[in-house]
């Protein structure tokens, strides 16, 4: 049972991390400041630190509940009843949708690397999150038979610690599959950070139907054909 004084400390953590969510907008990730923070809080700097030792601790966590709300997004969009390339287009509009909203967290993750910090291990369980959800989405799909058979196992490509996140390990996912996937999931982001960024305007006349197009196209790479 948590004391009055550990959800004390909680509280203020997480209040110390909305301020510098906001700082996000305003200043960018490079311009974080935990002197910034203090001020915001009418504290002294010394104080701040004690909860978050250094800026780059901060941004740590940051980028951890970035992708911890991007991930649960995509968690809450997978309907396991639905076809599986329903299920794909749905977290995948998922995954859109929270960035569209939080343009400057979607922007910590995917965008410019901060100078002078590198993200530790402790931000990767987080950080494959959805890859997690469109795996389960792929594996379900081969433990149903809707997805051929692989007639040569390919071996060799895809890390074996990565073969549970795409998938499980199933006759119809070898490694030319679980390839294919982490394109597609990489593929994703691109999409989602080139529209977010810019990069289609003077392409693209319809983003929303060119993205369900795209992420359709996805789906059928990884053997996921719509009904019908």
């Amino acid at each position: 049972m948590p004391t009055a004084r550990d959800r004390a400390r909680a509280e203020l953590t997480a209040e110390i991390a909305d301020l510098a969510r906001a700082q996000l907008a305003t200043v960018g990730a490079p311009g974080l400041s935990l002197r910034a923070v203090a001020r915001e809080l009418g504290m002294a700097s010394s104080a701040v630190y004690r909860y978050f030792p250094s800026r780059d601790e901060l941004l740590t966590r940051l980028i951890i509940d970035a992708y911890d709300a991007i991930g649960a997004a995509a968690e809450s969009a997978d309907d396991p009843t639905a076809p599986p390339a329903a299920r794909w287009l749905a977290v995948c509009r998922a995954v859109r949708r929270w960035a569209q909203d939080h343009p400057h967290e979607y922007a910590l993750l995917y965008g410019s690397p901060v100078p002078g910090y590198s993200a530790p291990r402790d931000t990767v369980p987080s950080a494959v999150r959805v890859g997690a959800v469109l795996g389960r989405v792929l594996g379900d799909a081969a433990r149903a038979g809707l997805l051929p058979e692989t007639a040569h196992r390919t071996t060799g490509l895809v890390e074996p610690a990565a073969v549970d996140l795409l998938g499980g390990d199933d006759p119809a996912l070898d490694d030319a599959v679980r390839g294919r996937a982490l394109l597609a999931w990489s593929s994703l982001f691109g999409v989602v950070s080139f529209e977010l960024f810019g990069q289609f305007t003077g392409a693209v006349t319809d983003a929303d139907r060119f993205f369900d197009d795209a992420m359709t196209d996805l789906a059928g790479l990884v053997g996921l054909h719509p009904a019908g």
